[in-house]
């Protein structure tokens, strides 16, 4: 993944818009990590990607319930 800060970012927003066509950019400031800039096709992507994952994580929940798979969360957390 290619860094910029955020002056050159700035500086260079077309040449940014380009590069995320490509693939994801960070930008850091102040020499911290700040955000990433993407294509909105790998956003729609990871978008899409954790929706399934949720719907995959309540599907299974909805299994363990039904089969009576479950845990006294009260109890759980004591436990710890």
């Amino acid at each position: 993944m290619h860094t910029l800060t955020a002056n050159d970012a700035k500086r260079n927003f077309g040449e940014l818009l380009m590069s995320a066509q490509r693939e994801p950019v960070k930008i850091s400031k102040n020499s911290k990590d700040t955000v990433v800039v993407m294509s909105i096709k790998d956003y729609e992507d990871l978008e899409s990607m954790k929706a399934e994952y949720l719907k995959h994580c309540f599907e299974s929940a909805k299994e363990d319930l039904s089969k009576g798979n479950v845990v006294d969360g009260h109890n759980f957390l004591n436990s710890l």
